[in-house]
């Protein structure tokens, strides 16, 4: 094979894979139980997954769940009146998914640059970006490092804005000892297959008060109010635009069941990230979540600074049958995000070629994180 076909996705029988998705056991129970019912939509079961949500992570909010991250992420752009009059300041570095809702909006997204520690927010530029325009400031936990949400708490009360935390990547994490609900007026949370906690795919959205919570719980259903409509007799009026954007009970099964083993999942993932740092030895000062040994947050990516030797340490893994890959992409290269890029991001410009993600899921063994890892000191110790 030739060119990027080397680096198509790597069958599970031939290596380790990047991903794996976690399917935990009592999910076909689940499913099973709720195939038998007359629910299989929107019911029972969302609405005890979502209780069950709040109760493991919260110590304030309401969930709303959603049939994805994405949807999550643009029900906060509504509920920030982010409008066509609007501005949003947002991560270059992210999954599109961060982003591409503020366009939904016809707001014009304003892009931060990375830090030079890890690719989080450069803290120290986004309230030079903040202008009359601005309704919201929104930030990716990558990797599963919080933000520094004490600043981004301070900036947003400065100045009368919304902060959203997309926490895909940031299941559990912590900044300061508190949760990041406790910082954020909306938390976004994705199920997505591969993500640490999955249904299949959905996600989570947490917003501050019951009032918001409802407002959320209506436009993610066609502005419609679910609970008068299955009265049988209801007055047929929406007053606000609304979206199929609700969960399924026969995701939420998989969800609820996947709750359930997390305990274990963030034990298997902080493991690996310890084992990670502790064999790569030396080289672990090329971790780019670097706060891990903090463990304050359980990893969703391992991502090393390869400083110049991506493609050529991609080839040296998966000629050994270990898959890596870029995994996200600056915002600012895609054309549909071009007419809104005023500026440069030097921090990104000098990572751009050099970050690469490892493997870590609870598929991956301690073994096969030292074999990984003496790969990766094979290739440095013979450029």
């Amino acid at each position: 094979m030739n060119g990027m076909n080397e680096f198509e996705l790597l069958d599970e029988d031939k290596g380790i894979p990047l991903f794996y998705p976690h399917i935990p056991k009592n999910a076909i129970k689940y499913l099973t139980e709720s195939l038998s019912t007359r629910w299989i939509g929107q019911g029972p079961v969302v609405d005890k997954f979502e209780l069950a949500f709040e109760n493991k992570f919260f110590t304030q909010g309401r969930a709303v769940s959603v049939n994805s991250g994405t949807a999550a992420l643009h029900l906060s752009y509504i509920l920030s009146d982010v409008d066509e009059n609007s501005e949003v300041i947002c991560p270059v570095f992210t999954c599109t998914a961060t982003n591409l809702p503020i366009l939904y909006q016809k707001a014009k997204p304003v892009f931060f640059d990375v830090s030079k520690e890890n690719l989080n927010a450069n803290i120290s530029e986004i309230e030079k970006l903040i202008t009359p325009k601005t309704r919201a400031i929104s930030v990716v936990d990558y990797g599963g490092v919080p933000n520094d949400y004490a600043s981004l708490r301070a900036i947003c009360d400065r100045n009368g804005l919304k902060l959203i935390a997309d926490c895909a990547h940031c299941l559990d994490g912590l900044y300061e000892d508190k949760r990041i609900t406790e910082y954020a007026d909306f938390t976004v949370y994705s199920f997505q297959a591969i993500k640490t906690l999955t249904s299949g795919d959905g996600g989570m959205l947490i917003t501050r008060d019951k009032k918001t919570a409802d407002k959320a719980k209506r436009i993610r259903w066609f502005g419609i109010n679910r609970l008068d409509k299955q009265k049988g007799i209801w007055e047929n009026d929406i007053t606000e635009l609304g979206y199929k954007y609700h969960m399924n009970d026969i995701s939420a099964c998989i969800g609820l069941a996947s709750l359930e083993e997390f305990e274990n999942i963030k034990s298997h993932r902080r493991l690996l990230g310890k084992h990670y740092i502790k064999e790569l030895g030396v080289l672990a000062e090329n971790i780019l979540e670097k706060s891990l040994v903090l463990e304050k947050f359980t990893p969703w990516l391992i991502t090393l600074d390869t400083k110049g030797h991506r493609v050529e340490l991609m080839k040296h893994l998966r000629g050994n049958g270990v898959e890596s890959a870029q995994v996200h992409y600056r915002n600012d290269r895609y054309s549909i995000f071009k007419p809104f890029v005023e500026r440069a991001f030097p921090n990104m410009d000098n990572i751009e070629n050099n970050y690469l993600v490892l493997p870590l899921h609870t598929k991956v063994s301690e073994a096969q994180v030292t074999t990984i890892c003496d790969l990766i000191k094979e290739f440095y110790a013979n450029i």
